[in-house]
């Protein structure tokens, strides 16, 4: 990522702290941004946390009260705070392999992995790319059971003409420096759901009942625990995990500029894959849709040479990438997985296998030129297979 933060952004943040005694803690600019970011996205609900994990955190926190625990079945390729959260939370996480034309998860795998133990679906939107389909939102809706998005890379990609993250009970997004808008560090959970919204308010705030926007609970909790100092009840044992007027304020000022900036990003994706040769590398993303956060990079054939080969090229020309993609690749690879898995789990998933050895991400852009694109493209296309 480049030039993520504006003048324009430090400005605002300059205007702010000019002012007489300015509140720097979670407060008014906070609550403003949550109202626009809810507005933006299409939801009643949204809650600005420290950083996406935090959402995701705050999230499987929120579903344990309420659903309970079980199973959630879970991506093979994400970022590791997801399946993270899921076991902290105390769920038992079922993998599922990919769709190599989404990145995501294999919907019909999904489906033959629920089971009555199943209390929620929680699915990654690898890179900017959907990776709902219809036949999902239908299995799931006949069997009640939550969608749970995550939309940490992939702001305002939509399906079917509405955004994601607005499919599922929850949804989590991620400000980090290098995604589709930036807080420096920052996360968001949206939801239409009005209990769960007081829920993830208090859990935010180590428990606290008076974050909580209804006055009617809060009357309640007072009622129950007579003995308690109203603005000190404790009604979960959480977390401290708030933002700053400062983070909020950049993503006030950055949001402003997200449609415009997510045009250039997808158009630099199609240029890119129009620019590929076919024979060597995947150009048959699922790009309807999509707002795409990286330059997906993958190789047709699994090929060593042709992927050290593209390795030393970037690694000569200064290009930065990440091999596996989203989250390193095969998470079932990964140490804290196979403690639990063991050391041949990985190897029932062969589609995220794959991308975990001949899958890359380049960084996608909104002041990247053009030509930088079509010159990368002919560099990857003249390396030896």
């Amino acid at each position: 990522m480049r030039h993520n933060i504006a003048r324009a952004d430090l400005d605002a943040v300059i205007e702010y702290l000019k002012q007489n005694d300015p509140k720097l803690t979670q407060s008014s600019q906070v609550q403003e941004f949550e109202k626009e970011w809810s507005e933006w996205l299409g939801v009643k609900h949204s809650v600005l946390v420290n950083s996406g994990s935090s959402a995701n955190l705050l999230t499987l926190t929120a579903l344990r009260e309420h659903i309970g625990i079980g199973e959630i079945i879970v991506p093979t390729l994400t970022w590791v705070s997801d399946i993270a959260s899921v076991i902290q939370c105390g769920y038992n996480p079922v993998f599922v392999d990919i769709d190599r034309r989404t990145l995501g998860m294999d919907n019909a795998a999904v489906i033959e992995k629920i089971t009555p133990k199943c209390k929620a679906v929680f699915l990654t939107h690898v890179l900017g790319y959907n990776a709902l389909g219809q036949s999902l939102l239908d299995a799931l809706a006949a069997r009640n059971i939550p969608l749970l998005e995550d939309v940490c890379e992939s702001h305002g990609a939509q399906f079917r003409g509405k955004k994601l993250g607005t499919f599922g009970l929850m949804s989590n997004f991620s400000f980090y420096y290098a995604h589709h808008m930036s807080t420096i560090e920052g996360g968001m959970i949206s939801t239409d759901d009005g209990e769960l919204y007081q829920t993830l308010r208090m859990l935010r705030s180590h428990g606290m009942v008076r974050e909580m926007t209804s006055p009617e609970i809060k009357q309640s909790y007072q009622a129950d625990y007579p003995d308690l100092n109203p603005d000190f009840i404790f009604a979960f044992p959480a977390y401290n995990l708030r933002s700053t007027e400062i983070n909020a304020l950049i993503g006030r000022s950055q949001l402003k500029r997200l449609d415009v900036n997510n045009q250039v990003r997808s158009a630099n994706l199609s240029l890119f894959l129009e620019n590929l040769d076919a024979a060597k590398y995947q150009t048959d993303f699922a790009i309807d849709g999509s707002c795409n956060y990286a330059l997906t990079l993958v190789l047709t054939q699994p090929d060593p040479r042709l992927r050290d080969n593209v390795m030393g090229a970037l690694r000569k020309h200064g290009v930065e990438f990440r091999r596996g993609t989203s989250g390193g690749g095969n998470q079932l690879r990964q140490p804290y997985l196979r403690k639990m898995f063991g050391d041949r789990e990985f190897e029932k998933y062969p589609n995220v296998d794959h991308v975990h050895f001949y899958g890359f991400y380049i960084g996608n852009y909104p002041t990247l030129e053009s030509k930088k694109i079509v010159e990368l493209c002919r560099i990857l296309n003249d390396l030896a297979a």
